[in-house]
């Protein structure tokens, strides 16, 4: 399963991201890196993959686009949820994130990349559809994989519980990553269970509970 290190981008800098509440988010000083500046952080923490949200772009108050492409030339695999509100919001060079939040109202204008169904409190942003339901009209649109983004959860290390997830990864086709409030190994080993491709997480590695060696390595698999 692909372990892959979350950024939240916030004027300038990693900002520590919790239950979606953005306008509380600071710069996240507290982690292992000693500096909250994109490229520095990324180098100390020299993850294989990363999952970068650029908040600034995604509320319209600006863009980290040369942080992206930076960090980008550091990892194997960037993906990035910049706030697409177009196809034409494509970045060259990264994999490119289509959120439900900004996407619009027709998703099956975007071809590549992957689209991130955005949740929160186990409904659809902005839709307030069932996310089962959009995963399984995403088999019909042509992205690479999907994310199921659990908003209210991030940062939280709330923990998963496991009774939706067959039901979720049942639904889509593809590559399918998870993503909010995953606490430690365990929920690693549930998500590895139900047949997720990916995890996606930050703060349980900010606060050890996930080790940094596996976000280095890029994956998990229940062997560790």
């Amino acid at each position: 399963m692909e372990l892959v290190l979350a950024l939240d981008l916030k004027g300038g800098f990693v900002v520590h991201g919790m239950s979606g509440r953005r306008d509380q988010y600071r710069p996240l000083t507290w982690g292992i890196p000693r500096s909250a500046e994109p490229l520095p952080f990324v180098k100390a923490l020299s993850p294989r993959s990363v999952y970068i949200a650029d908040l600034d772009r995604i509320t319209g108050a600006g863009s980290h686009d040369r942080d992206i492409r930076a960090v980008a030339g550091l990892v194997d695999r960037c993906y990035v949820d910049r706030g697409c509100r177009s196809p034409q919001d494509y970045l060259m060079g990264v994999v490119n994130i289509v959120g439900t939040e900004t996407g619009g109202p027709d998703l099956s204008l975007y071809h590549g990349g992957y689209l991130s169904v955005d949740v929160r409190d186990g409904k659809t942003i902005p839709s307030g559809e069932d996310p089962v339901s959009v995963l399984s009209m995403a088999n019909r649109w042509d992205f690479e994989g999907c994310i199921l983004l659990d908003m209210g959860s991030v940062g939280t290390e709330g923990g998963l519980s496991g009774n939706r997830l067959p039901e979720i990864r049942a639904a889509y086709e593809g590559r399918l990553l998870y993503g909010g409030g995953i606490a430690g190994t365990g929920d690693l080993d549930l998500l590895d269970d139900t047949g997720f491709d990916g995890a996606i997480v930050a703060t349980a590695v900010h606060r050890g509970s996930i080790p940094v060696v596996y976000v280095r390595e890029g994956h998990y698999a229940r062997h560790h």
